[in-house]
C-alpha cells in the first residue's frame, strides 16, 4: 500500500502545480500533481514528467491513465469504484484516495485501494 504524506514514511517529493511554467520550476526528478487538465496531462507525457491527476469522474480516470498518469487521485468513495476499474484494465497508475488523517488508512486497505495520499498535498 502507497502512502504519500505520512510523518512516519518518507515519500517521494511531490509538487502541487497548475501551470506549464510550475512544472519547470520544480526539482529534477519530482512528481507534479494537478487538478485534471488534458493540456498538462498532455505535456507530461511529451516531457516524460512524472504525475499524479486529481480527478472527479470515471472518464477522467481513463484519460489520465491512458496519457501515462503515475497516479490518480480521487476521494475514498470514487478511488473504491476507479480501483476495480483499474484492476479489471491492468491500469499503469496507482489509485489513490485522499485521507486527511491515518485513521481512514485501515478503511483504504480493506477497500483494496492501491494507496492513499494525505490531503495537505493536495
Amino acid at each position: 500500500m502507497i502512502l504519500i504524506g505520512d510523518e512516519i514514511i518518507p515519500y517521494e517529493a511531490i509538487y502541487k502545480i497548475s501551470t506549464v511554467d510550475d512544472i519547470k520550476n520544480t526539482m529534477p526528478n519530482s512528481t507534479v500533481i494537478f487538478e485534471y487538465n488534458s493540456d498538462l496531462m498532455t505535456y507530461c507525457k511529451n516531457n516524460s514528467v512524472k504525475y499524479g491527476v486529481i480527478v472527479s469522474s470515471l472518464k477522467e480516470a481513463v484519460y489520465a491513465n491512458a496519457l501515462g498518469a503515475k497516479y490518480i487521485i480521487s476521494d475514498i468513495k470514487l478511488a473504491s469504484k476507479l480501483q476495480k476499474i483499474a484492476q479489471n484494465y491492468m491500469y499503469d497508475a496507482r489509485i489513490l484516495a485522499v485521507i486527511s488523517d491515518d485513521s481512514q488508512i485501515e478503511d483504504i486497505a480493506l477497500q483494496e485501494i492501491d494507496g492513499a495520499i494525505y490531503s495537505y498535498l493536495i
